[in-house]
């Protein structure tokens, strides 16, 4: 099971290796290693979250993407998106961007960098919506029942997830605006750029969510009405037709898992600038923790930890919601990856720990109760 869920992450982890050995020695080999471990730590909240929505998915889609979606995930976003945010952000077209990445690393560097402004606030926003959401829903099973009670009886406000978040957006935009007027080492103009690629955030979550949100009711619909056919089908004897919608839920399902993706890749992608600013390296440390990311996201779903460690989730949605914030306070200030990481890990970990107890007190009463009507039958 274990071999078949990460043997594609092994494999690309050997050629990795080698190949950054091939290309920059064995230094390169250290730091496509420590690139590959950063990668994994600042994503493991990210396959939790993954795994809550690929569960849904057949087994089709869960190779697409273990496939495709790795191809978009380590060639698009770990090598394509910080050439096309140099390529945007400098004026250049792409075969100088390129040529620029490749033959003036620290040019490169510098444009990237100069870019985080907008980067942070179109993924700090598309994060902080999908944390927003999930706490403002009333749910069966609360980790933080002080905290979440209140938070589910606010969320029966309309559209006040949104409301938040822009909100979130303004004060973001005026400090960054107010602190580059103050200190003169920026343009102002750069407080536009943050709120318009924070809007942008916002309007991505909400087009792609919706999309895969309608579709998945209408999965659920066409279900239903499978069911129902089939029963039909038993009693007269007729051929029952076939679910129409199940692609097309699935699609945009695996199109919001891309995009929620992307958004957790930003600081992978900044912060590997603090290592390297070998663009081939980079690809390939990140790529490495990306494929493990997507393996790992699929082993949680085979292997039914999600509903075994029911926290888990919650945990996850703190995570992203701490680094919404981290990458929206990053607009100005500049926060070290380790404290990234630590704080996913610390959340996860908690709510992992959480889960465990609330296993072992459920084990507990259920023993309890099963001798309670031991005795009762036996008549003591």
């Amino acid at each position: 099971m274990l071999l078949k869920t990460f043997g594609w992450s092994f494999a690309v982890t050997a050629l990795g290796l080698v190949a950054a050995v091939f290309y920059g020695g064995w230094t390169g080999f250290g730091i496509v290693a420590i690139l590959s471990i950063l990668e994994i730590s600042l994503s493991f909240d990210n396959a939790v979250v993954n795994a809550g929505i690929l569960k849904k998915m057949s087994a089709f889609w869960q190779k697409i993407f273990l496939t495709i979606g790795v191809l978009i995930a380590v060639f698009g976003m770990r090598l394509v998106f910080p050439v096309v945010i140099v390529a945007v952000s400098a004026q250049l077209g792409p075969i100088e961007a390129v040529d620029l990445a490749l033959n003036n690393k620290d040019r490169y560097e510098q444009l990237v960098t100069d870019a985080h402004p907008a980067i942070a606030a179109f993924g700090g926003m598309f994060l902080l919506m999908i944390f927003l959401d999930f706490v403002f829903e009333d749910r069966d099973i609360k980790w933080l029942g002080w905290l979440e009670r209140p938070l589910a009886k606010l969320g029966k406000i309309d559209m006040l997830s949104v409301c938040i978040a822009l909100i979130v957006l303004m004060i973001s935009a005026m400090t960054f605006a107010t602190h580059a007027h103050q200190h003169g080492g920026m343009h102002v103009d750069k407080a536009s750029t943050v709120l318009l690629s924070g809007i942008a955030g916002l309007i991505t979550y909400m087009v792609v969510g919706g999309l895969s949100g309608y579709f998945e009711d209408k999965l659920e619909e066409e279900e239903e009405r499978e069911h129902e056919a089939e029963e039909e089908a038993e009693r007269t004897g007729k051929k029952k037709p076939a679910i129409v919608l199940a692609g097309q839920a699935a699609f945009f399902m695996f199109l919001y898992l891309e995009v929620l993706d992307a958004s957790f890749s930003f600081d992978g992608v900044i912060g590997a600038f603090a290592i390297t600013n070998d663009i081939v390296l980079m690809a390939l440390g990140l790529g490495i923790g990306a494929m493990y990311v997507r393996s790992l996201t699929v082993y949680l779903v085979r292997q039914g930890t999600l509903d075994d460690y029911v926290y888990l989730e919650h945990g996850a949605h703190y995570a992203i919601g701490a680094l919404a914030v981290i990458l929206l306070v990053t607009i100005q200030y500049q926060i070290h990856e380790v404290i990234t990481g630590l704080v996913g890990v610390i959340l996860i970990g908690w709510s992992f720990v959480s889960s465990v107890r609330r296993n072992r007190a459920l084990a507990a009463a259920e023993g309890k109760t099963s001798d309670d009507k031991a005795e009762i039958s036996s008549g003591v």
